[in-house]
């Protein structure tokens, strides 16, 4: 007689093992439990189903084909979990701003297939979910209970929420009030070049030898000759590329256009073009404006933003690759660092030789989450790499920025002219995350200028503020030491971070809708106003910002 071939294991197993895997992913993910406590919680979790038998009930009864109630809050919670483990701190201003102004021409091809694994994996806890409501009524009874719970409970869901509420909020002004828009007031005699290098995630943080050796080694040496700014926090919707950028250059945090936006589902045309920012004000004083960066400027708006904002030349990936001795030496973002600064010299050298101020904004790629993309000439001088190391790809990072303002200098590209060393944002989760998040983190921020005595200056304050330093590090005097929401850390006045309190400032973001309005004045409609004084600053430029 044949014997019929039996499952390794009963349904019941298969189900509650896929919900222990999941939820002890989801725990080793949100806490700063170790990737290795996944063994155990699932093992709690399937003695626990042992132990209460879930799935196979005493009182067993006849599956009922029902749909639990908490698929769609599970799904939510899985979402959730997949941004957490992609970017370690979830940022719904960036998620929001992203689809609005486009995702052509990302190199985040390693997300994609992991978005497909995340997927697959939610499906199966889905089933597992399904089936155990279906032969377990104990299961059945609980799964409403607990839908409500996994909603209210969803830190994804709040934060859409209180944006929700802030729609409603009359008196959601106090950030537009501390609002300055920048104006300035003198140039200096003989305007300066500007070379603004923003290094992706390149957090000052890195420079704790303790825990990171000589990975920033680089950066601290050329800070001996500059004037570093340590403790530059990061504020709410400045922690990803675009916004960093825009916190730097024009002041404020990049609150997305949102239920602003007229075309809610077409691609922004411009981007935040309410406000004056760094190009805006060079570009008025007659400087020559470049931006360079080894990725692709249609992602995330960032060539609408370089276009709209005084920039004549915006260069990316499409532009620049071309130019490449070795076509095929790219990253999936783009050009490497080692190519791009190649390119950046023979750009200062034509901007040079217009004879006019010139300002050249560069963005590097080699500190990109999650495992960095060193550059050839890295990989020469450090031997090989593993691939996720991010301490490698930090390192390369800082070398191939001094090297870069080494090899300026000796070629006389640099005279009158101010370095500006700056993170775009902190990192997101990499290799190095527990180390990285074990303690306070700040950005890198540092000005290397000839009238400029070099100096290591703590501070209180966010990248909202290096827009009205760098104006200063210029010789440009501007009202009241302010630009945006920035206070130039080079005067005596205090920043909002420091009068304040960043804790404080992130609440009002979450709670207001003005400074957003001003942001997209002209995409948005407008909103029945009476004027504030950072509105009366700007028509007369005689009063500062009332609390």
């Amino acid at each position: 007689m044949a014997r019929t071939a039996t499952p390794l294991l009963p349904p019941r197993w298969w189900a509650l093992l896929m919900i222990g895997l999941c939820l002890g992913f989801g725990l080793t993910t949100l806490t700063r439990l170790p990737t290795w406590s996944l063994v155990p919680v699932a093992g709690a979790w399937l003695l626990l189903a042992y132990r209460l038998r879930w799935g196979a009930p005493l009182a067993a009864s006849e599956p009922v084909r029902v749909w639990p109630w908490s698929l769609l809050p599970i799904a939510l919670w899985g979402v959730y979990v997949y941004l957490a483990d992609s970017f370690g701190e979830v940022d719904l201003g960036a998620v929001f701003f992203h689809l609005q102004a486009g995702m052509s021409g990302h190199g985040g091809g390693g997300r994609i297939v992991a978005a497909v694994l995340y997927t697959l994996g939610m499906l199966l806890l889905l089933a597992a979910v399904t089936w155990l409501v279906r032969v377990d009524h104990r299961w059945r009874r609980g799964e409403r209970i607990a839908a409500l719970v996994l909603l209210a409970s969803n830190p994804m869901l709040y934060g859409i929420g209180q944006r929700g509420a802030a729609i409603i909020i009359e008196e959601g002004a106090w950030l537009d009030r501390q609002y300055v828009p920048p104006v300035l007031l003198e140039a200096p005699s003989s305007p300066p070049n500007l070379l603004l290098l923003y290094l992706e995630s390149l957090e000052r943080t890195y420079a704790d030898r303790d825990r990171f050796g000589d990975a920033y080694a680089p950066l601290t040496t050329l800070g001996e000759r500059a004037v570093v700014f340590e403790g530059v926090r990061q504020m709410d919707n400045t922690g990803w590329t675009m916004a960093g950028m825009i916190a730097s250059q024009c002041g404020t945090p990049l609150m997305p256009a949102g239920l602003l936006h007229d075309t809610q589902f077409e691609p922004l045309g411009q981007v935040v073009p309410g406000v004056d920012c760094l190009g805006d004000l060079l570009a008025g004083h007659g400087y020559a404006l470049t931006y360079m960066g080894g990725a692709s400027t249609r992602f995330a708006g960032k060539g609408d933003f370089y276009r709209d904002h005084g920039f004549s030349r915006v260069l990316g990936r499409e532009e620049l690759s071309p130019r490449l001795e070795d076509p095929d030496y790219l990253n999936s973002w783009g050009l490497y660092d080692d190519s791009l600064y190649d390119l950046t010299v023979a750009e200062i050298r034509r901007l040079e030789a217009q004879g006019r101020p010139w300002g050249l904004v560069n963005l590097s790629i080699s500190g990109h989450a999650p495992n960095g993309y060193p550059a050839r000439a890295c990989r020469e001088r450090q031997g090989e790499y593993d691939g996720v190391d991010i301490l490698y790809a930090v390192e390369c990072s800082a070398w191939l920025t001094r090297r870069l303002v080494e090899r300026l200098e000796a070629k006389g590209l640099l005279e009158n002219t101010l370095v500006v060393i700056a993170s775009d944002h902190l990192t997101m989760r990499v290799s190095a995350w527990e180390q990285l998040t074990a303690g306070q983190r700040d950005n890198t921020f540092m000005l290397i200028g000839e009238d400029l005595a070099p100096r290591r200056t703590r501070v209180q304050a966010t990248t909202m503020d290096i827009l009205p330093t760098v104006l200063e590090a210029m010789g440009f005097t501007i009202d009241w030491h302010r630009a945006g929401l920035g206070v130039s850390l080079l005067s005596e006045e205090p920043t909002l971070a420091e009068e304040y309190g960043l804790e404080t400032l992130n609440a009002r973001l979450k709670e207001e809708t003005a400074l957003q309005q001003r942001l997209w004045e002209g995409l948005a409609p407008q909103a029945p106003s009476s004027a504030s004084p950072g509105e009366a600053s700007a028509k007369g430029g005689e009063s500062p910002p009332i609390p």
